[in-house]
């Protein structure tokens, strides 16, 4: 919710990926330990024939080591639920289930990072200093990389592991207005593989105060969804943000609702590297100074010699 401007992936101030489903292509910087995560609702209902109800936790891990600009992630979900059946060609029936729905292990890598200029030492001119900047509008580049295990519950496993990937774009228009645009695939090389976009406009109210709003699309082979979302995120503090969200369908046969609660919490080791600068010390046996003062030194020397022995010829 919250972004910074900066040339390394670590900030002051925490970057979380929550409540949006939107991911920036920035990470959370080295030796930063982060944790987002929540409880969920959520609902889907297909033709009047299946009404699926849902209650749970999702956590995403985030962690940074080696490299500023990579990250490695795991994002994982519990659910409970309840899913009613009303087809009369079929059967009708209530089915209960519990466990893991989600565990995704993933690494997200800055491929390009895109630098601003900085407008504020600008004091000649009021137009150069107000002006956009045309360079916010080619965005920063990431790019995300995913593994969907099968370590699930009974009821929410699928055939064998996939793949996911995602390109993803940022653009900072100011430095309170912010644009997130992730386009992905799903499940590669399955048949419930799945394609799409998600697009989310964040915007800083108060330096504690952020919105959003999002828009997804996914196109699958069943059936395409098109989802709207809104919510708010509160800064508490610099390592803590706090939450909330809520989405349903725009469009399609599946009537969506979500909302959910949450907070970010990051374990900050963080420490900017030292640039050490060599100092060249005089060696034993050599005179220290620069040109200009050896060579007037040996002057002063010299005649303090001429003048020490003229004194000695008038004695």
């Amino acid at each position: 919710m919250f972004s910074l401007s900066a040339n390394a992936q670590y900030t002051d101030v925490i970057n979380s990926k929550r409540p949006g489903f939107s991911e920036s292509p920035y990470g959370v910087g080295t030796d930063v330990l982060q944790f987002e995560g929540g409880l969920f609702y959520s609902k889907r209902k297909l033709q009047q024939n299946f009404d699926t109800k849902g209650f749970g936790t999702e956590v995403f891990v985030r962690y940074g080591k080696f490299l500023e600009k990579l990250e490695v992630n795991l994002d994982l979900a519990f659910e409970k639920q309840e899913t009613i059946t009303n087809n009369l060609l079929l059967f009708n029936g209530n089915y209960r289930s519990a466990g893991l729905s989600r565990l995704t292990i993933g690494a997200k890598y800055l491929v390009y990072n895109q630098k601003y200029a900085d407008k504020s030492k600008e004091i000649r001119s009021w137009k150069k200093r107000t002006s956009f900047d045309k360079k916010r509008l080619i965005p920063s580049v990431g790019v995300a990389i995913g593994l969907n295990t099968n370590f699930l519950g009974e009821n929410f496993k699928r055939d064998g592991m996939s793949l996911k990937a995602a390109i993803l774009l940022q653009n900072d228009f100011t430095n309170r207005f912010i644009l997130i645009t992730n386009i992905y695939g799903n499940h590669f090389g399955k048949p419930y593989k799945e394609y799409g976009y998600i697009a989310t406009v964040t915007y800083a109210v108060t330096p504690n105060w952020s919105i959003f709003a999002e828009n997804q699309g996914i196109f699958k082979n069943t059936a395409n969804e098109f989802q709207i979302g809104g919510g708010a995120a509160y800064l508490f503090s610099k390592d803590l943000q706090l939450d909330a969200s809520l989405r349903t369908n725009l469009v399609g046969d599946v009537n969506t609702l979500f909302a959910g609660i949450g907070a970010s919490w990051r374990m900050d080791k963080h420490e900017d590297k030292v640039i050490k600068k060599e100092t060249h010390k005089a060696s034993k046996g050599k005179k220290s100074g620069n040109v200009f003062s050896r060579l007037f030194g040996k002057k002063k020397k010299k005649s303090r010699k001429r003048k020490k022995r003229r004194k000695k010829k008038k004695k």
